[in-house]
């Protein structure tokens, strides 16, 4: 064989060996995509863990028998029970027995998005003919702090809230903000043990039937008192509704209202009469409100 020949094979073989390598790092990287694993929705639980974060809080036996009263209410058995006690405290108990440091706040956050959430899928699915003033209407009641502390009320959840001596002393079990909100880290409770599909499971049991009920007397209610029922909920003060502009002849005028929410322009409606106006307004204010929650991430 010629040293040409020799040479040629070397390269053909060092040309190979190279192409085989780097077939290899394309496997090799197309294995590593195909092992990501995207977060799971619908299992928040094999991720978040009450009782890791909480290890040296131990539930007493008196504790236990009343939480594990509360999962028959709510027909959920949990599968870690730190998740249920943590969402039924109270600010005001922190510290007050000298071992618990968090209350339910964060959980109320979190339960208000996934409450948001279900409800808009339930009403996008039940209520395929309305718009979307019209679905922001009925939610802006369903999820209203009022609807909540009476679905909360009918599961008395008050007497299992824990409270300090101070807010316990002023009938804290039975103030609708208490119970709403204790409601919302419920929600979320159920949702870290149980993921996305034992959240539905619990929200439409205590609210489908009230949904219902809700559109029908919605057919009676205003947007406007519909804004103001939602907006007010959180202690705000009332909806600022303003004429911006009058057109038309004085038999045939148009009123332009605008409506703000914290000094905010949320909505603008035209009418031929105020109140006719003030209702567009207030509708288009609805809109906006969800719209920006949606934006942000909050539900």
């Amino acid at each position: 064989m010629c040293k040409e020949q020799q040479n040629d094979e070397v390269i053909e073989q060092q040309n190979n060996e190279v192409t085989q390598q780097q077939n290899d790092e394309v496997i090799e990287q197309q294995d590593d995509k195909e092992s990501v694993s995207l977060p799971c929705f619908s299992s928040p639980s094999t991720s978040v863990s009450c009782s890791d974060q909480n290890e040296a809080e131990e539930i007493d036996e008196e504790q236990l028998d009343k939480l594990h009263v509360l999962e028959k209410k709510i027909d959920h058995k949990f599968s870690d029970i730190h998740l249920l006690d943590l969402s039924l405290i109270h600010k005001s108990f922190i510290g007050s027995e000298g071992e618990h440091f968090e209350c339910n706040e964060r959980m109320e956050f979190l339960g208000d998005s996934v409450l948001g959430l279900i409800v808009n899928l339930f009403l996008y699915e039940k209520f395929p003919r309305y718009t979307e003033g019209q679905l922001s209407k009925l939610k802006a009641v369903a999820v209203s702090r009022s609807t909540l502390a009476l679905c909360a009320g009918e599961l008395d959840l008050g007497s299992f809230i824990r409270f300090g001596p101070g807010e316990a002393s002023t009938g804290g079990s039975e103030k609708p903000s208490n119970l709403a909100n204790a409601l919302e880290a419920l929600i979320a409770s159920v949702y870290l043990d149980s993921g996305i599909e034992g959240a539905r499971k619990f929200i439409l049991r205590i609210l489908e039937k009230k949904i219902y009920e809700l559109d029908s007397d919605e057919m009676k209610r205003d947007y406007k008192t519909a804004l103001q029922e939602y907006w007010q909920a959180g202690s705000r003060k009332p909806p600022a509704y303003t004429v911006i502009a009058e057109t038309g002849p004085d038999h045939d005028k148009r009123f332009e209202i605008e409506v703000k929410l914290a000094g905010e322009s949320y909505g603008k409606g035209i009418g031929r009469n105020k109140k006719e106006a003030e209702q567009r307004a207030a509708e288009k204010a609805l809109e906006t409100m969800f719209n920006r929650r949606r934006e942000n991430g909050d539900q």
